[in-house]
């Protein structure tokens, strides 16, 4: 499947995150990219900032632009805040849970991990990285993947950040999925009705 494989740090610039992990360039150069990064700037339109904060969502969690659009049309679909509701959708996914479990250190290499079929969930091997958990559902490091120097390297990193909505057995190597987060509970700052917005127009 097609993805993202342009600059990295161009795009944690021009967003001034950390959108694809730690980078030094955000202390480094802390203005956006390009010819006129550090001069003066127009103020920008109401679209223009929509836009943005749609585009930065987009690049956080690794998707494309027509794969965030329907994911978005479900969110608005479903009962309740779809601003909520597109949040703990994207936090549903696999690959997002893979990073947050801290097996990988970023999302982009949970993608990896997936797509190269080192992860399982409820004993059975699943490579896709969209693919959407439900309350309960087991996500494990593979066993025969359980050396692999990426998962261990990044297990042996992993902080002491825990996530009310999952569970960590470090000694196996398994995962649950208690359930899709509140709002609340999700670190990224993100305005997401800039996006419900920018859709509703």
């Amino acid at each position: 499947m097609a993805r993202y494989t342009g600059p990295k740090t161009k795009i944690a610039r021009r967003f001034n995150e950390p959108i694809f992990g730690p980078s030094k360039a955000l202390t480094k150069k802390a203005y956006p990219p390009g010819q006129h990064g550090r001069g003066r700037r127009k103020k920008q339109s109401e679209y223009a900032i929509q836009l943005m904060e749609k585009q930065k969502v987009k690049y956080m969690y690794g998707m494309l632009e027509k794969q965030f659009e329907n994911l978005f049309h479900k969110a608005a679909a479903a009962p309740g805040i779809t601003g909520d509701n597109l949040l703990a959708m994207l936090e549903s996914r696999l690959d997002n849970t893979v990073y947050r479990l801290g097996i990988a250190p970023t999302r982009r290499a949970a993608r990896q991990l997936v797509l190269h079929k080192h992860i399982t969930v409820n004993g059975e091997i699943v490579n896709i990285a969209s693919y959407k958990l439900r309350a309960g559902d087991i996500v494990a490091v593979r066993e025969k993947s359980k050396s692999l120097e990426a998962i261990t390297t990044s297990l042996s990193a992993r902080n002491a950040r825990a996530f009310s909505w999952l569970e960590w057995d470090g000694k196996d190597m398994v995962g649950k999925f208690l359930n899709a987060p509140s709002r609340e509970l999700i670190p990224e700052t993100i305005t997401e009705q800039l996006i419900v917005e920018l859709y509703s127009k």
